[in-house]
């Protein structure tokens, strides 16, 4: 595990340093933070119901670099969530921590010979709470999924992007004893899973409306030897609606399938909706 972990050291800290020596006029730099707070208050309310509150903020980072025929690109996303329902414990709504670079030199006008990599995990634990049961599922490093990808990137315009990638090697890291590590795919006893495939990932980026924008981002994973017809999916789908200057509306959704990843015995489609008005700022 900790040959693992200065693997990932080592490629963050490289990729930070090439950024370092980089002709800093060639870069677009950026970001936008997020919060969104909801409330729930009833008194006597007749049909039913419950009070409730809950806040998301998210936070995310991209620092671009183009020059002659190279094209870098580098995305850091972070959010956090809790709700808390009257009568029931403080509990986890949002957790992700999502690192994504993507190196490419043109090859034609449309097409890049690229290379890229992924990080994915949350930052603090995720429990279950089915039967009455408390469960921890999820925590720092458990699990996380370390992907490194070659292959070739079309980029007809600066709003969608699709990078084939024939070469693909997928890592699943669970580093933390107290979860079931056969729920993400691994060996008993085993802190690491290995796989080798071919993947795609495709960008889009558009302003479906004036104020309103529509981000698609889909992730497909096939592992050569181990059941290739089981597709991996990872789609995201966002909807940012401008108010003004400072606030906005959105709606973000996510649904992911690996049949390595086990849910009461069994691989499930995953769905996440997250619906909210606040406050947002870029930079």
């Amino acid at each position: 595990m900790k040959r693992t972990l200065l693997v990932i050291t080592f490629i963050i800290s490289s990729l930070l340093a090439k950024a370092q020596d980089a002709d800093t006029t060639n870069w677009t730099k950026g970001g936008n933070y997020a919060f969104n707070f909801t409330q729930v208050s009833l008194s006597n309310w007749a049909s039913g119901g419950q009070n409730a509150v809950s806040g998301v903020t998210k936070l995310q980072l991209f620092a671009n670099y183009n020059r002659d025929n190279t094209a870098w690109e580098n995305r850091f996303d972070v959010g956090y969530g809790l709700s808390k329902i009257e009568g029931q414990t403080l509990q986890k709504s949002e957790d992700i921590i999502d690192l994504q670079s993507k190196l490419g030199i043109k090859a034609s006008k449309h097409w890049f010979y690229s290379a890229s990599l992924a990080f994915k995990s949350q930052f603090a634990p995720g429990y279950s709470y089915a039967d009455g049961d408390t469960t921890i599922t999820s925590n720092l490093f458990a699990p996380a999924d370390l992907l490194l990808a070659l292959g070739m990137d079309y980029k007809p315009n600066d709003k969608f992007s699709a990078m084939i990638s024939p070469a693909t090697g997928k890592m699943t890291i669970v580093a933390d004893d107290e979860i079931d590590e056969t729920s993400y795919g691994l060996d008993e006893g085993a802190t690491t899973r290995l796989e080798l495939g071919a993947s795609l990932k495709t960008i889009l980026n558009v302003e479906v409306v004036k104020n309103v924008g529509l981000t698609s981002e889909l992730g497909l994973f096939s592992n050569y030897i181990d059941n290739p017809q089981n597709v991996d999916v990872d789609w995201k789908v966002g909807i940012n609606m401008k108010i003004n200057d400072f606030l906005n509306a959105s709606i973000n959704t996510r649904m992911i399938y690996d049949d390595n990843i086990k849910i009461d015995g069994s691989p499930k489609i995953q769905f996440k909706e997250i619906l909210g008005i606040g406050f947002n700022v870029k930079f």
